[in-house]
């Protein structure tokens, strides 16, 4: 039972996550993309302070229910200066990454259509196991043929008759690019700290390094602001805020495997959602390309098989 509520949970992640480039898309309508990535950020990282309370407070509960009084002051937050300072140091690793990745994301954003968008952003899942080869990870073999397929979508779904990218779609390449690493520092620091908390931080960070430019470059005014209420909301509360905290919840004890799988169906959701909300359309060789990649970040999911 408890493994049917997690799949639903983060089916439910990735649809939020995939109908956010809907959001980001119409809220550029009104706002720049430096104004819009600052007012989601800080947005979610306020919402994420409640939700910090809750699980404490259901960690608390199960830990009392099950006599473990030891594993209820583990799940503290962290008392040493040891440990703060690693949750800082997280948290503001991850605040440049997403701030870079994102600012990069609505910038391409306003220059493709979401479903494009969506499937690049999705190379992220081919393009983290590339990096790890830096980090003395040697990949599989299907890693590679997983590179080959999704180089060739993304070929029929972002060349032109002129053989080059549009600008829009090397921002997005380049975004996917950045949220690699934004995955690999969350995979070095989330054993060592609590990952809800590493997420508030990353916000508050992220959304004061967008915020600073959006003053001095896109001069925001409440006027706009307040036009792009509903979709700044959404990518702010659903996107960052309640999505992320869907992930952690629903990945507890859950194969990381089959939740990465579930997770990259949002390039599925981006796809669909602009095709219902925007009457975005996609010509049959850029289906083809997004097929291409689909299936190159299927395989690159698919465990690896043991050795007897």
């Amino acid at each position: 039972m408890n493994k049917t509520k997690n799949t639903l949970l983060l089916l439910l992640t990735a649809f939020i996550w995939g109908v956010a480039f809907v959001a980001q898309s119409v809220g550029m309508d009104y706002v720049g993309p430096l104004t819009f990535n600052a007012s989601r950020f800080v947005i979610g990282a306020v919402f994420l302070i409640p939700c910090i309370a809750f699980l404490d407070a259901l960690k608390k509960k199960d830990s009392a229910v099950s006599g473990d009084l030891s594993a209820a002051s583990e799940n503290l937050p962290p008392a040493e200066p040891k440990d703060r300072k690693t949750l800082l140091i997280g948290g503001l690793c991850c605040g440049i990454a997403i701030a870079v990745a994102s600012t990069l994301q609505q910038y391409g954003i306003s220059m493709t259509t979401v479903g494009k968008a969506g499937f690049i952003t999705a190379l992220y899942i081919v393009i983290v196991p590339i990096l790890g080869i830096f980090l003395k990870k040697k990949p599989r073999l299907i890693i590679w043929l997983s590179v080959v397929l999704a180089l060739a979508g993304l070929y029929f779904l972002c060349m032109t008759d002129s053989l080059s990218f549009s600008k829009g779609d090397t921002m997005v390449l380049l975004c996917a690019l950045a949220f690699s690493i934004h995955i690999l520092i969350i995979d070095y620091f989330s054993p060592k700290v609590d990952g809800v908390r590493m997420s508030c931080i990353q916000f508050f960070i992220a959304g004061i390094l967008c915020g600073v430019p959006a003053f001095v470059l896109e001069q925001p005014r409440l006027s706009s602001l307040a036009a792009a209420w509903a979709p700044i909301l959404y990518a702010g509360i659903l996107s960052c805020g309640v999505a992320y905290t869907l992930q952690i919840v629903a990945q507890k004890n859950y194969d990381p495997t089959i939740a990465s799988l579930i997770l990259s169906l949002e390039s599925v959701f981006s796809v669909l959602a602009g095709w219902v909300i925007l009457h975005q359309s996609l010509s049959p060789r850029e289906i083809f390309g997004c097929v291409l990649v689909f299936i190159a970040i299927i395989l690159v999911q698919l465990p690896e098989r043991k050795k007897a």
